[in-house]
This record gives structure tokens, sequence and C-alpha cells, in this order.
């Protein structure tokens, strides 16, 4: 079973590295940064990539805490990633997240491990298998 309704499409005319990506509610622009050749007129697929880290993180977050009846007004992070060379290429995830003064550590303790769970975390530390196909539109 998909874990979307409807598939994203996305697509690219000649314009360098600017694209377009239809999702269920609108239209997301992408391209790159000006000193990467782009225009910068929507966020890279790394910060994308992120940005679906960073909002299943928090969401996941918040419902825990809502659901624990904890008062934490304000849940804050921080991502980057970088590629590391070896025998194989390995990519770093860098998450901290802030849950303001005064939160207990044993509750930060907790989240942590919350955080953890989120089901993109869970995405990205799984194993992921990209079928590539072409077809006729």
């Amino acid at each position: 079973m998909n874990l979307l309704e409807n598939d994203i499409t996305g697509s690219i005319g000649t314009q360098l590295y600017y694209a377009e990506v239809v999702w269920r509610n609108g239209v997301l622009i992408m391209d790159e940064p000006e000193s990467q050749g782009g225009k910068d007129l929507g966020p890279d697929p790394y910060t994308t990539l992120l940005a679906s880290l960073a909002g299943c993180t928090l969401s996941t977050l918040r419902m825990y805490v809502e659901r624990k009846g904890w008062i934490i007004p304000e849940i804050k992070l921080k991502l980057n990633m970088r590629q590391v060379k070896g025998d194989t290429l390995r990519t770093e995830i860098k998450r901290e997240i802030s849950f303001g003064e005064g939160c207990p550590s044993d509750q930060v303790e907790r989240l942590i491990v919350i955080a953890q769970k989120c089901p993109v975390s869970k995405i990205l530390v799984g194993e992921i298998i990209i079928n590539t196909n072409h077809i006729e539109f």
C-alpha cells in the first residue's frame, strides 16, 4: 500500500535546475542556489529532504507531548547533513532539538527517543530501494 493517496509528479523544462513538483494540494518549486548555477527560486533537493524530516519530527514530538499532557510551549530543531566517502558513501544527518529551558531531563531523554521514531526517521534509517522505470505520459 502506498503511503500517499496520489502520486507526486514532477517536470523540468529547459531552465537549468528549475523543477516543478506537483503534490495533492499545489506545486512545489525546486531549484538550486545561485552558487550552484540555479536561481534560488525554491528549495534544493537536500533542503527538501531535511524539511520532510523536520516536519515529521516536530509533528511527532508535538503529538507525544500533547498525549502526555506535558507543558512544552515550543519545540525547535536544526538539521544539516554531510556525506562521508569511504568504502561506501555514507550520509550523516545531524538533528539538534531544543525543548526550551526548564524541560526536565527525563522528558528530554524520552523525547529524543520519540524523535527517532517519527515515520520519516524510520524511512531514512531503513533499507530504501528505488525502482526506476521508463513510462509514457
